[in-house]
């Protein structure tokens, strides 16, 4: 039997984005996909995931729309800080 798994993009689309529409120059899931494979990858910290995150810019874009590139650690910190644990943690778990 062959069954399609879906992507980590999948497990986060219901995740409430907590910025305002239209200001944002990066997609919500392209910054948590970005992080949560940094962590994986034994990153810690904001600078380190933005460090990561460019370092693989070009394996990211093969699946990630990045529409202005890798988000700055600034950008991780604030959004991520922001996205309410609960839905993230369920997201997460799913």
């Amino acid at each position: 039997m062959n069954t399609v798994q879906p992507d980590i993009a999948t497990h986060f689309e219901n995740l409430k984005d907590p910025r305002v529409e239209g200001k944002s120059r990066h997609l919500l899931s392209d910054i948590v996909i970005i992080a949560i494979c940094g962590v994986i990858g034994g990153v810690s910290g904001w600078d380190q995931i933005e460090i990561f995150g460019k370092a693989k810019q070009e394996w990211f874009s093969n699946f990630l729309e990045l529409p202005n590139g890798i988000p700055g650690h600034d950008t991780f910190r604030r959004v991520l800080s922001c996205i309410n644990a609960k839905s993230f943690q369920e997201c997460f778990l799913s």
